[in-house]
Order: structure tokens, then sequence, then C-alpha cells
């Protein structure tokens, strides 16, 4: 998914969405910047709700129409909760526990390690990053690949890695159980799903 100059993107949205945009100098430049001109409006009901909506979109990198297709999906099916079941939704996705697990240092990298075939998931060869990981799923790397440079030493690579509570696994087995379905927590997301729900609710 193209997204354009991420740092641009990130300082427009007010939130270091890209794995390149969380770092000190971009907080700094951030910093700088809204220090300038005058204090920033409050938006409409309709931009901030926007706003949330493209920061989750762009920090999974998920196109409009997918994104789009999950939100509308989970509103018609009328759940208690929508905003915790979308987070499951895009928390789930093949490319997203890859990058969780730490075999990619960012999303967009997972999704090529998906699409080129490197994973699988229950000894089943998997090459759609949007697939969903299920509870009890087990993802592995392809024995081919694991020759590959991008995984050479990864057990050592991955030695200070904090997996989330719902994956267990270790590099040296070339493992990782989804042991439970992730949980909404908005103190730790840099965008509100709840406002996202609204957006698409209007």
């Amino acid at each position: 998914m193209i997204t354009g100059p991420k740092f641009k993107i990130a300082r427009r949205l007010g939130a270091p969405i890209f794995e390149k945009t969380q770092t000190q100098k971009f907080k700094a430049s951030a910093e700088k910047k809204a220090g300038k001109g005058k204090p920033k409006k409050a938006g409409t009901n309709f931009a901030i709700q926007l706003q949330e909506k493209q920061k989750a979109r762009f920090t999974y990198g998920i196109s409009e129409k997918q994104f789009s297709n999950y939100v509308k999906k989970i509103i018609e099916s009328k759940v208690a909760n929508p905003y915790e079941k979308l987070f499951e939704d895009i928390e789930t996705r093949l490319d997203n526990v890859v990058y969780r697990i730490g075999l990619a240092s960012t999303r967009s990298f997972a999704r090529q390690l998906v699409s080129h075939g490197h994973l699988r998931v229950n000894d089943k060869p998997v090459n759609i990053p949007s697939y969903k990981v299920l509870k009890g799923d087990v993802v592995s790397i392809r024995e081919a690949s694991l020759k590959k440079t991008v995984f050479q030493d990864l057990e050592e690579k991955m030695k200070d890695k904090t997996l989330p509570d719902w994956i267990s696994g270790r590099a040296v087995d070339n493992k990782w159980k989804i042991t439970d379905v992730p949980k909404y927590n908005q103190t730790e997301l840099l965008f509100d799903l709840n406002t996202v729900i609204q957006y698409y609710k209007r």
C-alpha cells in the first residue's frame, strides 16, 4: 500500500503511526512544529473520526477498501463491543502476527515475508498477509526459508523480544502458538477504535 512520505503523514495525523517515526528525532521534530504558529483548533466530530480512522489504517498498513470491509462486516454483525472485535481482526492478520512475533522489524516487511511464501500456519504454506490466524494456530517459518539471510541467527536476534501475552513460542523451536485472542486496551494504542466505528456508522 502506497502511503507517501511517512514523516509527513505522521505529523499531519499527530501520532508516530509508522515504525520509522517512533524515534526521538520524530518526537523532537513534531514538538518543534507544534510550538510554532497559532494553537490548533479542535476539529469537528467528522474530522476527528476521520483522523482516528487514518491513524488505525496507516498503523496496520491496510487499504481503505479492506479496512472499511472489516468495519462494515462488524457493524452488520451487531456485536456488543465492535471496537474490540475490530482490534481482534486487525491484530490477528498474519502479517501483523509475524510483526508481533519479531520476525520482521516493520509490518510492511512482514507483509513481504508472508507474500513471498516464507511462513506456514499449522504446517501449511500461507502467502496471504490478511489471513486470519485463530486461537490454537501455530505459525512457523518454511524450512527452506530458514537458510535465507533474513532468518539467519534468529535466536540471537530475538533473545530480547517480548511476545504479546496471546502468543507463545521460541525461535529455537521455529514455532509460535496463538494461545488467546488479543485484548483491546485503549491506553496502549495511538488511535481510538470506538471513534473509528462511529466514522463508519455515520
